[in-house]
């Protein structure tokens, strides 16, 4: 049981580290625009950020079934 615990750990850490990039991929967005020195790493993320708010919402009642899911991952803790 202790690898599981181990290996749930990891995936914790890998999901900060990457919610951690998406912030920073939006603030160098917000900051700098779509010129070439601010998207050659984060190209489009706000763009991809908003197409998937927009299908969450156009998808009604299970759209909101999703996010209430995907805050309940987020927010779950040890």
């Amino acid at each position: 049981m202790n690898a599981m615990t181990t290996i749930k750990g990891w995936a914790r850490e890998l999901i900060d580290l990457s919610l951690l990039f998406i912030a920073v991929g939006v603030i160098v967005q917000i900051i700098f625009g779509k010129s070439e020195e601010a998207s050659w790493f984060f190209g489009g993320i706000t763009e991809r950020l908003m197409g998937f708010i927009n299908e969450l919402g156009q998808a009604g009642f299970v759209g909101l079934i999703a996010l209430l899911v995907i805050l309940y991952v987020f927010s779950k803790k040890n």
